[in-house]
């Protein structure tokens, strides 16, 4: 299972299709809390997660994810590249840092390595 994480619902959506035509089973989550709430479920193989949201960024979800003791294979994606962030999140173990507009084979690239960690 893969988890998407963005506050764009066509985003979401398109990501969610995306993922699905690799037979991938998707859970969709709008924000950060969202999807921190969740993590008491089952976790996912992988998350993928937009870097600019609305309350709580990427970044910091991903930091409170893992000050939980989680650890969980996690896909950035971001318009708006800032490499203080990416240079946080890739020291703090993310599996990628990609740039809008991803292309489809380097996201599946990313989500397959992601995975096999």
């Amino acid at each position: 299972m893969i988890w998407v994480v963005d506050d764009d619902s066509s985003v979401r959506a398109g990501l969610s299709s995306f993922l699905r035509s690799f037979d991938y089973d998707v859970v969709t989550f709008e924000s950060g809390l969202e999807m921190l709430a969740a993590l008491g479920t089952p976790p996912p193989r992988c998350i993928i997660s937009d870097v600019q949201m609305p309350g709580m960024s990427g970044v910091d979800m991903f930091l409170r994810m893992i000050g939980a003791g989680y650890r969980i294979p996690t896909i950035f994606i971001t318009a708006y590249p800032m490499p203080e962030l990416q240079n946080q999140a890739l020291e703090n173990g993310a599996s990628a840092f990609l740039i809008k507009p991803v292309r489809g084979n380097d996201l599946a690239d990313a989500v397959a390595t992601a995975i096999a960690q």
